[in-house]
């Protein structure tokens, strides 16, 4: 029979360093009470169910209950053991899980201590040795199957997940023992010195009310060693009082504990003891304030990202998270999709073939019974051919004149060639129209489909962005706590100008002062974008970063004498919360037929742009759909795209007439040279950058304005007099010089539109 090598586990530093911690505090467990009962038992049992070796924690075990110093209490240790390891190992050759029959087997453990374990028994008892080790082994047997969940706690969740109450209480038990046995082998000094120590630490991390109830668990054991709730309330005070300067640092938090166990020494009247005693009795003090002022930096933020993990309802944010990676990535699809109908559209548009199809049809059927037929095509016909079909495709026909030489001069029958050409040329017109038309609608379709794939792509990127957790949010918390505004609730995501906070909080709220204090704590002006009712009393404030900038606006027009309806038309539109859009289009001629016009070509810039299609598109796609109708319908277009972080206007003009942007002193002519839109196919737009400030002002007219003071410099020089705070006002006054110089009586549509940029408040 062949014997297979148990296979062990990789060992590492970090399960070596795990394996020894727990036979310190197996060692220490024995010195919980004070005939050295194995209350190391539970920690043992708890370390088999949670799968650590059985051999090694077994002789960990033997080894602890050297603290005895019984050789009758090594071999009940050595019983147990044997029994546990027996089990264990039994299920794990056979690949058994543990079930209820655990229990049974942990019960079973218990009767070597029953009847191999010396003990005496407590006087404080009335009750028989016996009878006290039979409550001592029920105390251990209920202890271990819950020093199974706390040790899975510390070991899997900690730093992890948030632990439930029942979880925290287990934890809480484990730690009782543990405490007690390091009073009982050490002393309550060193005891001391490690809680405090482990309580400093966790008071700069936690920053906060958990502080409290940390310190109160830290101060148990002492309390049942002194059988007093002194130790607990001092506990209380110096977590109160690190967390009280923990904001300031971790040099504040430790400075503020060490003058609280100060003071509460004095009280105690440690001073008026020998030399020796009060140095043991500020031992604690000092070595927790050394720790936690050593502690390395990388550990501390370690701890503080998982620890805001833990705090936190984790589960909404991974899911918000969750959902948002798959809708970027299924826009990032449909992107794809649309670039592919772009290339589709783009790749096989039918070629311009009439010179060459003319050509070919003149030699097949004109060319083909004459004569000197061998003598043309020997010399170079065949191009001049080309030139006189190209020169007739773009004028419509020819002529004798548009003959080139190296035709006229072989071509005996040149009239007859004239001839056949115009009517080639006459025939073919419509079906170049319609070859025309079904390119430039192919080509129109494919920078749709270039557009579309833009806007989607940059959605899939802006919605693949994962919101992760901000320090922020605890800050944020306890400075709205200090002004009286308690927040359930708060989530802060995205970075600079996509800077988003949520928070749930009273809906009698000032939002003054909550953008105030939420701005100074995130250190970025914000302000209230919108309040949701969530529930009676509560409501979801929603702040974003305020721009730089805000903007005021002013309108004045008038339509032509005897015209119902003004021909010019505007648009002032808030592209998102940082940009605006403001346009005036003047259709051609005037009345319903203009307004029209000037209307269609607004309403499809501002779909366009709120869609934050790219401009060029925007502008190429507007003039084609505005060509497109067979009446001639052309306007006139004043465009600027404004941000309001920056003050940076990109403005376009297309056929319009002059524009002014006054900075203080500065007046600056905004001047473009483009044809109206719909005059042409391709629109080639004026564009330009200039940079607004505060109290600048951006003024459009439409040509009735500016032809009413017959020339640029009469206007400029009128518009440089102007000192004006309000653009509404403004407006007003140049419409109204404007209608004087034509005597009242409007000789076209007027409009002018003002734009003042103002500091946000």
């Amino acid at each position: 029979m062949k014997f297979q090598r148990r296979k062990l586990p990789p060992f590492s530093l970090k399960t070596a360093g795990k394996y020894f911690a727990l036979f310190v505090a197996m060692t220490f467990m024995n010195f919980a009470l004070p005939e050295r009962e194995p209350f190391a038992f539970p920690l043992y049992y708890a370390a088999l169910g949670m799968g650590f070796d059985p051999l090694l924690m077994s002789a960990g075990y033997l080894v602890s209950s050297a603290a005895a110093m019984s050789a009758y209490a090594s071999l009940s240790a050595a019983v147990q053991a044997a029994f546990l390891l027996l089990v264990f190992t039994l299920y794990k050759r056979f690949r058994r899980t543990l079930r209820l029959e655990r229990l049974l087997y942990l019960a079973l453990a218990q009767l070597p201590f029953l009847f191999l374990f010396p003990h005496a028994g407590y006087a404080l008892f009335p009750f028989s040795p016996l009878l006290q080790k039979t409550v001592l082994a029920a105390a251990m047997f209920f202890l271990s199957v819950f020093s199974e969940g706390a040790l899975e706690s510390l070991l899997k969740r900690v730093f992890r997940c948030r632990l439930s109450a029942g979880q925290l209480s287990e934890l809480l038990l484990l730690w009782l023992v543990f405490g007690l046995g390091v009073c009982g082998a050490l002393g309550q000094t060193a005891y001391a010195c490690l809680a405090l120590s482990v309580l400093l630490v966790g008071c700069v991390l936690l920053r906060g009310s958990a502080a409290v109830p940390f310190s109160i668990a830290l101060a148990v054991p002492p309390c049942f060693v002194s059988a007093s709730f002194l130790p607990l309330a001092l506990y209380a005070v110096y977590a109160c009082a690190a967390v009280l300067l923990s904001p300031y640092g971790k040099i504040a938090s430790a400075l503020a504990f060490l003058l609280t166990y100060l003071g509460a020494a004095f009280l105690q009247g440690v001073f008026y003891a020998g030399a020796l005693e009060s140095v043991l009795s500020l031992l604690p003090c000092v070595l927790a304030a050394a720790v936690a002022l050593c502690f390395p930096e990388k550990l501390y933020a370690k701890a503080k990202k998982s620890l805001l993990f833990y705090r936190e309802n984790a589960l909404p944010r991974v899911a918000v998270n969750r959902n948002r990676r798959a809708v970027g990535e299924r826009l990032y699809e449909v992107s794809a999709l649309f670039r592919e109908i772009e290339g589709a559209f783009l790749g096989d548009l039918p070629e311009d073939n009439s010179v060459p199809f003319i050509r070919e049809k003149l030699k097949s059927t004109l060319c083909r019974d004459c004569p000197s037929r061998f003598r043309c095509e020997e010399g170079n016909v065949a191009e001049g051919l080309d030139k006189l079909i190209a020169i007739g495709y773009s004028k419509g026909q020819v002529s004798l004149v548009d003959l080139p030489e190296s035709v006229g001069a072989r071509c005996g029958n040149a009239a007859g060639l004239l001839f056949a050409c115009n009517k080639l040329l006459a025939s073919y017109r419509a079906a170049a129209r319609e070859m025309q038309s079904a390119r430039e609608g192919r080509r129109l379709l494919a920078e749709q489909a270039h557009g579309v794939s833009e806007i989607l792509r940059d959605m899939a990127l802006e919605q693949s962005e994962e919101y992760s957790f901000s320090e922020g949010e605890s800050k944020l918390t306890r400075a709205l706590a200090q002004h009286g505004m308690m927040s359930s609730e708060i989530f802060v995501y995205g970075e600079g100008d996509s800077l988003t906070v949520s928070m749930t909080l009273s809906p009698d709220v000032n939002a003054g002062t909550l953008c105030a204090v939420a701005g100074q704590v995130l250190d970025v002006p914000l302000a209230l974008t919108e309040k949701i009712p969530l529930a009676e009393g509560r409501a979801c404030f929603i702040l974003k970063r305020k721009p730089c900038y805000d903007a005021a606006f002013g309108v004045a027009c008038r339509p032509k004498q005897g015209e119902s309806a003004c021909g010019d038309a505007y648009s002032i539109l808030r592209i998102d919360e940082r940009r605006f859009l403001i346009a005036l289009s003047d259709g051609m001629g005037s009345g319903e037929n203009a307004r029209d016009v000037s209307d269609r070509t607004l309403t499809l810039l501002e779909s366009f742009y709120k869609a934050k299609m790219p401009s060029d598109t925007v502008l190429a796609t507007v003039n084609r759909l505005i060509a497109y109708p067979p009446e001639e319908t052309f306007t006139c277009l004043d465009l600027a795209a404004v941000d309001l972080d920056t003050g940076e206007a990109d403005i376009v003009k297309i056929g319009s007439p002059i524009g002014f942007l006054l900075s203080g002193e500065e007046l600056r002519v905004l001047e473009g040279s483009s044809l109206p839109m719909g005059m042409l196919d391709a629109v080639h737009p004026a564009t330009m950058r200039a940079r607004m400030g505060e109290n600048d002002f951006l003024l459009f007219m439409s040509d009735g304005v500016t032809a009413a003071f017959g020339s640029s410099a009469e206007l400029f020089g009128y518009l440089s007099g102007l000192r004006h705070v309000n653009p509404q006002s403004l407006a007003e006054e140049i419409l109204q010089n404007a209608l004087s110089r034509y005597r009242g009586a409007a000789a076209d549509d007027m409009t002018v539109l003002a734009v003042k940029l103002l500091k946000s408040a």
